[in-house]
């Protein structure tokens, strides 16, 4: 590394810990700490540093969303091949016209909650396969990994050294004291905040942001910061280039506050950014961040801390539009939300493996239609999950139900536009700024898994059905199921929307007024040789508009790149079906 570069990288990675560990006891030594984060990242020969404002991504990519063991496959003997093989397999087909990128959810091995409950962070789990099996899928599609950063599971080595009263593990986890008032600290669940666990040195009041099987993390011990960065070496060695920061804005714990997004997280947010981008520049983060919106977008900082955001309150809002055949609330809120500087982006998705989350719903849906959407999803089969509020009662925290059940109708039940509904949720999604991401189970039209639920009785595993390698292979095959209709039509959707300029996660963005019944948005590339006028019908009804309300460019000829109809007569009208989509650009 020159000598200007380790200077510079010194001097602020000793800023960003200097504002993590002000007023940390016992004092934290900043410019030692520094040189060990250096050490441990390996970046004592870099030559040069990253360049900011740089975007690494653009309309080419697109990531699915899928578990390790999404997919099974039998071979001879009823033996289950190693489902990482299968996923490779998988991802060789015709998906791969569609998909650039791949987010494998976490593949260590776990004790609960489908791998969050990480027992070791440098291995795969066996029965999903090895490191190999990861090599091989990263070097074909960019990948994306899960950094579960807030907590690990109580059956780790860690947590085993802590109770034993071991070294490093000893002073890994964030204890409570039972004098002290945790009234506002912010919850995701019902479950207590602390687990009595004994140790070698007494009882200890172990804090459980999450379940009691998932013990937090105690970042003011910076050994377990340098530990989370020697796990992010790993995983760059292993091919991951982009890295989901699970639960991080629970991170730090100050006695007093509400525990969440707190400052010192925002920082360690950053601090993890400049390492990773000077050990490799294209690198990516995104913050999971299941938060009310205005909260969310402050993990964006300056630009210089999350890459990309999930953009956690269009799921709610989409469907609630759908279901509603209104898109108003939608429109507004896109109105209000920034476009993203360079170097920042969105990650929009609709479905995770998680359920449609409600607080980033909060202060865009009222009680009232919260309540119904609720009530409606339910109608279709859906779980609700609930969290505790400082005052001890409970509250819904978010619906669990597969995205094909939650569109199959309205509000008045279902009806026969399921799949149109479906669609168009898709192609609103794909067309707006950000990076879109897509849950596998929504490539495949997955239902509602019933059964797993009611073994399992754990709400989320209504949207983590376990596929047969060849039953699923038969269902794409048969024409006439909506699993195949779904995925051929989605399929083309993404290679039409990877092939348009305007679709770049930062190509301008403006939300058009066409009424309550059709939700438009004009798009235009960075070069502004292309518009792209996105255009859906949210409703059951046909629905019509003027061409001139649009304001297509009268010099330009216009084609609807969905169906490839010109667009002869600007004077004339745009007929739109049940939620049929339109997208009317200039030809290139």
């Amino acid at each position: 590394m020159s000598d200007d570069v380790h200077a510079q990288l010194q001097k602020t990675l000793e800023h960003q810990l200097d504002v993590i560990y002000q007023g940390v006891e016992p004092y934290v030594d900043r410019s030692e700490l520094a040189t060990k984060l250096v050490n441990a990242m390996g970046l004592e020969s870099i030559d040069q540093a990253p360049v900011p404002f740089t975007n690494h991504w653009s309309e080419q990519d697109t990531i699915l969303i899928t578990y390790g063991d999404s997919i099974e496959r039998k071979q001879d003997h009823g033996v289950t091949e190693a489902p990482l093989k299968t996923l490779y397999d998988f991802l060789q087909g015709p998906i791969r016209q569609a998909f650039n990128s791949v987010h494998i959810l976490p593949f260590y091995p776990y004790s609960s909650d489908d791998g969050f409950a990480v027992i070791n962070y440098t291995a795969v789990n066996e029965a999903l396969g090895d490191w190999q099996d990861i090599n091989a899928i990263a070097q074909d599609f960019r990948l994306m990994a899960d950094l579960v950063i807030n907590h690990s599971s109580s059956r780790s080595v860690w947590f085993d050294q802590f109770i034993r009263g071991e070294e490093p593990g000893c002073r890994f986890f964030k204890t409570g004291a039972p004098d002290k008032d945790y009234h506002q600290v912010v919850r995701p669940r019902t479950s207590p905040l602390f687990r009595e666990t004994e140790t070698a040195t007494g009882t200890k009041l172990v804090w459980c942001t999450f379940s009691h099987d998932q013990v937090d993390f105690d970042f003011a011990n910076p050994d377990v910061l340098l530990e989370f960065v020697r796990i992010i070496r790993r995983y760059l060695d292993e091919g991951v280039k982009i890295f989901r920061l699970d639960a991080v804005a629970f991170l730090w714990k100050q006695d007093g506050t509400s525990c969440i997004n707190l400052p010192q997280t925002h920082e360690a947010v950053r601090l993890f950014r400049t390492l990773i981008e000077h050990a490799s520049p294209d690198a990516v983060i995104i913050t999971e961040t299941n938060i009310p919106n205005q909260e969310n977008l402050a993990y964006f900082g300056n630009a210089n801390e999350a890459h990309c955001i999930y953009n956690f309150s269009l799921p709610p809002l989409l469907i609630h539009t759908l279901i509603g055949g209104d898109c108003t609330t939608l429109r507004n809120w896109l109105m209000r939300m920034p476009p993203c500087q360079d170097g920042t982006t969105y990650f929009n998705f609709i479905a995770s493996h998680d359920g449609i989350g409600l607080r980033p719903a909060e202060g865009l849906l009222s009680e009232l239609e919260l309540n119904t959407m609720i009530g409606t999803m339910q109608s279709f089969g859906a779980r609700v999950s609930m969290r505790t509020l400082d005052d001890g009662s409970s509250k819904p925290y978010e619906i669990n139900i597969a995205l094909y059940d939650a569109l199959q109708g309205t509000h008045d039940g279902p009806d026969r536009f399921g799949l149109a509904r479906f669609i168009c949720a898709h192609a609103i999604m794909l067309s707006l700024e950000g990076i879109p991401g897509i849950y596998i189970h929504s490539m495949l039209g997955t239902r509602n898994d019933l059964d797993r639920l009611e073994h399992t009785k754990h709400n989320r595993h209504i949207n983590r059905h376990r596929w047969d390698f060849d039953a699923l292979d038969e269902a794409l095959n048969d024409a006439d199921s909506h699993h195949a209709q779904v995925f051929t039509r989605l399929i083309d959707l993404i290679r039409c929307r990877k092939q348009q300029p305007a679709f770049h996660p930062n190509a301008t963005q403006f939300t058009l007024q066409l009424g309550p019944g059709l939700f438009g948005i004009w798009r235009q590339s960075i070069s502004r040789k292309q518009s792209i006028f996105c255009i859906s019908n949210v409703t059951r009804e046909t629905v019509t508009v003027p061409l001139k309300e649009v304001n297509l460019i009268t010099t330009y000829d216009w084609v609807d790149l969905l169906t490839g109809d010109a667009v002869d007569d600007l004077n004339g009208e745009l007929t739109l079906q049940p939620y049929q989509t339109v997208w009317l650009s200039n030809r290139q």
